[in-house]
């Protein structure tokens, strides 16, 4: 097989319309969330050798996968210098660094990982065309889980801070307790960050935490609309029953699924 071959056949299981492509990117779903289920639970216990060899295997892999995706891409210098190319390796480095240095800081970017995949052009492509659900409420969904991936990106992060220098976080369920109940404003005041990096680290949870939160309520009190590209301006949201876009008149041809 020739290297032009092999590049156009993984082209198109990343991009292609096939069965065989739908199942290659569920495949990559189903490791992604094993992986990050991996990751999140490993997190709440002390570090063995058995979760260190599997950090590793998860990074050479997740490496691995990375840069077939970017050599078979159609644009490689688009998608290098694209965010999600860094969250990718962010959590490479934090998986791989350990075993080449000290890179038990970087512990925290584990935790891009579920941006990196909630938010790939890839996914929300695919679940949008086999879920009907997902597509009536992907901007519910895409709230609840920006909230998700802020609690414990800053989970992980008042962890990594705060561990050596404050009795009261030595575990992840420490700092998650104190994420979730300065996020909720909640403010038992029995845990506290400590120093000047500690505090600002809790302005930023609160502000940044009660803006997603708010967001989410916000999605969830608005009527649900269907995504539709209007062919004549390209409004994207419309009423489901929408007969014409609101914005310039046209007439419009949203799919439906039927009644509930």
């Amino acid at each position: 097989m020739s290297r032009f071959s092999l590049r156009s056949r993984l082209r198109a299981l990343y991009d292609g319309p096939s069965e065989a492509a739908d199942r290659f990117r569920y495949a990559l779903l189903a490791f992604d969330l094993l992986t990050i289920t991996f990751l999140i639970a490993t997190s709440f216990f002390n570090r063995t050798p058995v979760i260190e060899a599997a950090d590793l295997a998860i990074g050479l892999i997740l490496l691995t996968e990375v840069i077939l995706r970017i050599w078979s891409s159609a644009d490689p210098r688009r998608d290098v210098f694209s965010v999600y190319f860094i969250a990718d390796l962010a959590v490479i480095l934090s998986l791989i660094a350990p075993f080449v240095g000290d890179g038990e800081g970087l512990a925290f970017l584990r935790v891009l990982r579920l941006y990196r995949v909630f938010h790939s052009p890839q996914t929300l492509r695919q679940l949008r065309q086999d879920w009907p659900v997902f597509n009536r409420n992907q901007t519910t969904i895409r709230a609840a889980l920006n909230l998700l991936i802020f609690v414990f990106l800053m989970t992980a992060l008042v962890y990594e801070t705060q561990r050596t220098v404050n009795d009261k976080i030595t575990t992840y369920l420490d700092a998650l307790y104190f994420t979730v109940t300065t996020l909720s404003t909640t403010g038992f005041g029995d845990v506290t960050l400590v120093g000047n990096s500690g505090k600002l680290l809790s302005v930023g949870i609160m502000i940044f935490g009660i803006s997603l939160f708010l967001r989410l309520i916000q999605v969830l009190l608005r009527p649900v609309k269907a995504h539709f590209p209007c062919p004549t301006c390209g409004l994207r949201r419309h009423d489901h029953d929408a007969v014409h876009c609101k914005a310039c008149g046209t007439i419009l041809n949203i799919p439906d699924d039927g009644a509930d």
